[in-house]
């Protein structure tokens, strides 16, 4: 067995969350198109773009993962967000916007359920897989943190420019990939399940391994109405919450809210959903029906205060909407990681997330045209 330190895995992993989602242009790209002139409509339709692309490669990207190597994945999708934030600094109309989002939606499918599946290989490689639930947390509170912290520099971004902007997130792609080439691969060879091709014999060829990936994955899709369910659910308050966040992005300074306070109102509803990240940790033994209650509650109060016009309520609902949404998200991936087989992981785990494109694509256009 080859020397192997999770505790460096795990903190390179937490380390490519921060450096890797701390992009200013990415987090306001909404008030940029609004800057540049963009409608909400447009913007919406962008967002059901961004979707569409990404149901069409979210599961092939996590076939990918699981066939070829989740480093290799994730050194690929920060070279995609790279190339992402190059053709927006080139984009100059609708349709040169939605190629760049198109690459956007890409770069998230490749590190959609791969980082994951790395981490709770690793973890279970050393023999410490119980510890994904704080990884598993931890992690998602961190994302938001960064990311909330990348809103809370909104109003420097609408000060700087698309273009310029645009070039910071590049600089911190650039310091993301270096990242991801120093983590190590964990195979499910490793972990006492070497893949078998059609005479037993170890190590099976690509063309294998890919075919193997897919049945078995599809097998347990069909066979596992339990997860299934949970993918759906999650997908529909995740959609609902996501897409009350992006509109409020343009919403909020209509209704009266200063350019220079839209950055720290985005910052206090990301730290709704770091406390929700957090908390799912503290009540390990309920019932997934009581977080499904909580959460829904939680994210049909944030739409309602949509309506109200009044900022101060709009961010609360924001709050508490992001809050509700990843107390869910958390305890979702937890549920579904125990569930799923280490050699399709990736791949289900991107299935979880194509359940999320396929609905936002419908919602995203639909919030857009009633906003």
């Amino acid at each position: 067995m080859r020397k192997f330190n999770i505790k460096t895995q795990i903190h390179k992993l937490y380390t490519l969350t921060m450096v890797g989602y701390f992009r200013i242009a990415g987090a306001s790209w909404v008030a940029l198109l609004a800057l540049r002139g963009f409608s909400l409509l447009e913007i919406g339709v962008l967002e059901s773009i961004f979707h569409i692309v990404s149901s069409s490669f979210e599961i092939p990207s996590g076939v990918a993962a699981d066939v070829f190597g989740r480093k290799r994945t994730m050194v690929l999708a920060s070279l995609v967000s790279l190339v992402s934030g190059l053709l927006m600094i080139w984009s100059y109309n609708f349709a040169t916007v939605a190629f760049a989002i198109g690459f956007s939606a890409l770069s998230y499918n490749l590190e959609s359920g791969t980082r994951e599946a790395l981490a709770y290989d690793s973890l279970k490689f050393a023999g410490r897989e119980e510890e994904y639930n704080k990884f598993a947390s931890t992690e998602m509170m961190l994302y938001r943190i960064t990311s909330s912290t990348a809103t809370l520099c909104a109003g420097f971004a609408l000060w700087l420019g698309y273009r310029r902007a645009y070039l910071l997130d590049i600089f911190f792609s650039i310091i993301a990939i270096g990242i991801a080439c120093s983590l190590k691969e964990v195979s499910a060879a490793e972990l006492g399940n070497a893949d078998k091709d059609d005479h037993g014999t170890a190590n099976a060829g690509i063309r294998c391994r890919l075919k193997n990936v897919i049945t078995e994955s599809w097998q347990f899709m069909i066979t596992n109405k339990r997860a299934r369910g949970i993918m759906v659910i999650n997908a529909l308050i995740g959609a609902v919450s996501t897409l009350v966040l992006f509109f409020l992005q343009a919403k909020l300074p209509l209704a009266g809210l200063k350019d220079a306070l839209l950055g720290p109102a985005l910052f206090v509803m990301g730290l709704g959903a770091a406390l929700g990240a957090k908390v799912v940790g503290y009540f390990p033994g309920w019932k997934y029906g009581k977080y499904i209650m909580i959460s829904g509650a939680g994210v049909i109060f944030a739409f309602a205060m949509i309506f109200t016009g009044k900022p101060y309520l709009m961010d609360l609902g924001g709050f508490i909407g992001s809050f509700s949404d990843d107390f869910l998200e958390v305890r979702t991936d937890i549920i579904l990681n125990e569930m799923i087989p280490s050699e399709q992981r990736a791949t289900l785990i991107s299935v979880n997330s194509f359940m999320f494109s396929l609905i936002m694509i419908v919602m995203s256009t639909l919030m857009g045209s009633v906003m």
